[in-house]
């Protein structure tokens, strides 16, 4: 490839695509060699290499920082913002162990929402570190650094911390309200009690003197919260507040799902479907919602035919492992056990996605399968679906008593 001009750089900053590890050099070399000093400039060289997400670019993109002219804020929040979320909270805690930096409010949001995304088991004492931090340098009253606060101890499963952020805070814009409500009612361990909260804080959130008006995203989280609750009452009342404001249900494929997901797990299957036909776009999810539905109810031939409508649709969606997983249970629990055979031998045939690091088939779809032709009393099918696990080298996870997990619970 050509070498790059003098300023002929500058446009290929601003490319929505990755610009290749080479040509980053280049333009690298070209911004020191014409003495351009704009940290603007570098703040998008910083971008292009965060978006390589190889250690060698990410190492690069922290020493354009390092070896900038002055110690520039805006790059260090850039840097963060863009790196990997493990790599932004080691750029933080290297940098607080300098004491060269004076952060604000953009940098405490960002390593929090760095910490939000980790997969770290110490992500928790991290992010109540970054906190202490926070509180200690004054900005704990910024309304989007304690938005964040609440969104990553939420996601860290410590809610009573989150809603503590939450009712300390004089103001709160919609985002603020969406991150607990999301908060509640991704809680699955204590679903059942935090969906509850999740309804009485929307409930709250309508009556509050700021104002604030439910977006999308509210109605989603509180539609999912009817949804774990499986209580049509409310699930209802909410459908008709949606159709009271300024949102047509069926036009947005987000909400549209949400009621469609509500009403079948309401066991309001008709309900389910009228919504999901009108619905003029559909994702993955949204035939998931109808498919597991049906079956789940009883109506396994149905969710095949809308399996097969899926494929056959004007945007082709192919139906993954987890949609028939869902399918094969409920045919399981339902006793249709032709249907539940059929569904199983689909499942194990599917292929992993390509570039993926997981088989998206488990030994539990083997299991599944078998368990299917031991209750039906075929023990030459146990043992063949047995025999092709140990030839995919299929591991089984070691069992648990449930006697023991309680006894030895605090």
């Amino acid at each position: 490839m050509q070498s790059l001009s003098r300023f002929s750089f500058l446009p290929l900053l601003n490319l929505q695509k990755p610009i290749s590890s080479y040509h980053l050099k280049q333009i690298h070399a070209q911004l020191i060699t014409n003495g351009l000093k704009e940290p603007s400039f570098f703040a998008k060289l910083i971008e292009n290499y965060c978006l390589l997400s190889s250690p060698q670019n990410t190492k690069y993109a922290r020493l354009i920082f390092e070896h900038f002219h002055t110690q520039s804020l805006f790059l260090f929040n850039t840097l963060l913002r863009c790196s990997q979320p493990n790599d932004s909270i080691f750029t933080f805690a290297y940098w607080v162990s300098k004491g060269l930096l004076v952060f604000d409010d953009f940098t405490y949001n960002f390593v929090l929402g760095a910490c939000a995304r980790s997969q770290s088991l110490s992500t928790l004492w991290l992010g109540r570190q970054v906190h202490v931090k926070a509180f200690k340098s004054g900005l704990m009253s910024n309304l989007l650094v304690k938005t964040t606060l609440i969104h990553f101890y939420a996601i860290n499963k410590d809610i009573l911390l989150a809603r503590s952020v939450f009712d300390e805070m004089t103001e709160r814009s919609s985002a603020t309200w969406n991150a607990m409500i999301k908060g509640y009612t991704s809680q699955r361990g204590r679903s059942k009690k935090c969906c509850r909260e999740a309804l009485v804080l929307f409930r709250d959130m309508l009556n509050d003197v700021s104002g604030q008006i439910p977006t999308d995203t509210t109605m989603v989280c509180v539609l999912s919260a009817c949804s774990q609750l499986g209580e049509i009452y409310s699930g209802a009342c909410v459908h008709g507040f949606i159709e009271k404001t300024i949102w047509v249900p069926e036009s947005d494929v987000f909400i549209g799902t949400g009621l469609v997901d509500m009403y079948a797990k309401c066991g309001y299957i008709d309900s389910a479907l009228s919504i999901f036909r009108l619905m003029s776009v559909k994702n993955v999810l949204t035939w998931t919602a109808m498919g597991t539905g049906l079956a789940v109810h009883g109506r396994g031939k149905e969710a095949l035919e809308l399996l097969d409508a899926m494929e056959g649709s004007e945007i082709p969606i192919k139906p993954d492992a987890v949609l028939w997983r869902s399918l094969l249970r409920a045919c399981t629990i339902h006793g249709d056990l032709a249907m539940a055979e059929k569904v199983g031998k689909i499942l194990l045939r599917l292929e992993p996605p390509k570039n993926s690091l997981h088989m998206p088939i488990t030994s539990e779809d083997y299991i599944a399968l078998s368990n299917v032709y031991a209750s039906t009393g075929r023990w030459r099918q146990v043992e063949m679906v047995r025999n092709k696990m140990k030839l995919k080298r299929v591991e089984t996870k070691p069992g648990g008593s449930y006697i023991r997990t309680v006894c030895s619970s605090p």
